[in-house]
């Protein structure tokens, strides 16, 4: 014998698809994720030769974190990619990645072809100066985001990579 309900109960019986919403969930979710790694850098380079004597390179590099500001970084030894604008520069912009770990920052800078005498890496406050000096030139300013204990500054040079590390100050 079947039992009814009364019209004045208040259960009611819903039937949710809950592993169809999970999985269109997590479907986007891992899209997100593809478009943000995408997002997260873009570089541009080239190279162009303007008769036998003049030859440039020049690029930029953009990097953005999820919810961060983007950072753009300039390289090269020239200043615009035109042949006829263009204007080889004394001392060029290295390539440098700056890692914020927990307690220190690691930055890495690209300076081939200089020799390890010739480099100068200064500390002032919260700026953080890269300089080269030599047949090969390379200076860049890097503003770091926390203040940094200048007794904790340690650098090392292997082919043509300056690994600088600094501790902040918590």
């Amino acid at each position: 014998m079947s039992e009814k309900k009364p019209q004045n109960d208040p259960k009611i019986d819903i039937n949710l698809d809950v592993g169809g919403l999970f999985k269109n969930l997590g479907e986007m979710i891992s899209m997100l994720g593809d478009v943000a790694q995408r997002a997260s850098e873009a570089e541009k380079s080239g190279e162009f030769k303007a008769g036998d004597q003049l030859r440039g390179v020049y690029g930029f590099s953009i990097r953005t974190g999820i919810g961060g500001v983007p950072r753009v970084d300039r390289f090269g030894t020239v200043r615009k990619p035109d042949a006829e604008q263009a204007l080889p520069i004394e001392v060029r912009e290295p390539l440098v990645d700056i890692f914020d770990e927990e307690s220190e920052f690691l930055v890495l800078a690209e300076v081939p072809g200089v020799s390890e005498d010739d480099i100068l890496v200064e500390l002032q406050e919260d700026i953080l100066r890269i300089e080269t000096s030599g047949e090969r030139r390379y200076a860049k300013e890097i503003v770091l985001s926390a203040p940094i204990d200048a007794t904790s500054l340690q650098q090392a040079y292997h082919n043509g990579i300056l690994q600088i590390r600094l501790r902040k100050i918590l």
